[in-house]
């Protein structure tokens, strides 16, 4: 008997009666593709088996094998600026003609103009650069970082966090479904009570009260553990967008400095525009001695993350700190120019304020039509809808959740679920108000049939 509970955390469940029930809706021609899959690939909780079969990418959209399109509100995270991009495309594209890989031990200039790029979107413009070539990687490398500058192992991190699937990340992440079965992991992997400003212990709506709750036990654990090298967090939860006031943020940056520890935040999921800022925790005022980058980094064609350092942290001359064999990539190194570019050039920070604006004034019209809508929760184009049973009880309300899911699918929308009843979206940041209004309205039409 599956625990259900367990791994209704960081996404929907590949093996409930309504995923069965959408399987047998399938054209012959996706469950043959399904079945190709599932022979070819190990099975695993959250992706297995697939939806469905696609064959394109481009803008907002995916198009699967039968020509049907769902606009993409999940895209991993990924499609910042959306599919098939034409500079991202066209940059890559160039750098295979010119420079398809950069060999260990040397640089080239699109490396160099890759990571100034990134130091030139910060706040201070004090950091330096390690790439690596998947965000799992680049959150191990920070802990490498943090363990050589403070000489101390210990680490903590959030209860409910996602920080990547290594045997390394998993210890620092807040999920047991990745932890499921995998026996020891590292030690002095210590968790916290994250910043959740609706569902909380202490039964409160005041984010200043909740902020100062796990601030002050976060603290506490400092002074009776001890030997704290880093702090380890996702400034906004990027699955079900749990926003923390920026008090929250003052403070723990005094905390870090007064007791020595390093504060990293995971920004893999949120970064590059998507709430608002190219950086999440420039909404905040403070920033982090590093910084993690991956998922829309490589311009959703790439694999691609990286890890921002301050300056004075540049410490491990004299080790292998990130040996990796695309430590310079060239193609990820083109992609991320590419993506920036596109950023600046489309000036989408103010698309994302205007579009963020739009979509909020919808959905919170759908809060006061929809009593199982319990919150929702918005920043920038990082979205999440809690639902629930009663505003009361706020039990949560994981079945409504399941079944507005699949009506959407049916009906051409893709998006994430989170903790088993927030409807989560990512859009991308070209997102038009028509596509919003349509993601909305089928949101009305599937909580109006099942609530």
């Amino acid at each position: 008997m599956r625990d259900n509970h367990e791994l209704k955390r960081e996404g929907d469940i590949n093996f409930s009666p309504l995923r069965t029930e959408w399987m047998t809706q399938l054209s012959a021609v996706s469950i043959d593709r399904i079945e190709a899959d599932e022979r070819a690939y190990m099975r695993q909780s959250m992706s297995t088996p697939c939806l469905n079969s696609i064959v394109d990418a481009e803008g907002c959209y995916i198009t699967d094998v039968n020509g049907r399109k769902y606009l993409d509100f999940h895209g991993n995270s990924i499609h910042q600026i959306g599919y098939k991009n034409p500079y991202v495309t066209e940059a890559v594209k160039k750098q295979l003609d010119e420079l398809p890989f950069i060999p260990r031990r040397f640089t080239a200039d699109i490396a160099v103009q890759a990571a100034e790029a990134l130091i030139n979107k910060t706040t201070s413009k004090d950091y330096k650069v390690l790439f690596t070539p998947s965000g799992s990687a680049a959150v191990g490398l920070a802990l490498k970082i943090a363990r050589k500058w403070t000489g101390k192992h210990k680490v903590i991190s959030m209860w409910e966090s996602f920080h990547g699937a290594g045997l390394d990340t998993i210890a620092v992440g807040g999920e047991y479904v990745f932890k499921k079965d995998m026996g020891p992991q590292m030690p002095g992997m210590l968790k916290a009570i994250p910043f959740n400003g609706y569902r909380n212990l202490l039964r409160s709506y005041s984010h200043e009260a909740v902020a100062t709750f796990c601030l002050d036990y976060l603290e506490y654990m400092i002074q009776h553990e001890g030997e704290i090298g880093a702090i380890l967090l996702e400034p906004i939860r990027a699955t079900d967008t749990h926003i923390p006031p920026t008090s929250y943020f003052t403070r723990l940056r005094k905390i870090c400095d007064e007791y020595g520890i390093l504060l990293i935040f995971d920004e893999i999921p949120t970064a590059l525009m998507r709430s608002g800022r190219f950086y999440v925790h420039q909404h905040f005022d403070i920033e982090p001695d590093i910084l993690v980058l991956g998922k829309g980094l490589g311009g959703g064609v790439i694999p691609q993350a990286a890890v921002l350092t301050r300056t004075q942290y540049d410490c491990a001359a004299d080790i292998s700190l990130g040996h990796y064999t695309h430590e310079k990539p060239a193609l990820g190194s083109a992609a991320i120019c590419a993506t920036i570019h596109y950023i600046d050039d489309l000036k989408l920070q103010e698309q994302c304020i205007s579009r963020s604006e739009f979509v909020r004034e919808k959905l919170e019209a759908l809060w006061a039509k929809h009593d199982y809508i319990g919150d929702v929760r918005i920043a920038g184009l990082l979205i999440s809808i809690e639902l629930v049973k009663s505003r009361e009880t706020k039990e949560k309300n994981e079945e409504l959740a399941e079944r507005v899911l699949y009506y959407c699918l049916e009906k051409g929308l893709s998006f994430k679920l989170a903790g088993g009843n927030c409807i989560t979206w990512h859009p991308p940041l070209i997102v038009t108000e028509e596509q919003l209004t349509f993601a909305v309205n089928l949101l009305d039409e599937g909580l109006s049939r099942y609530s």
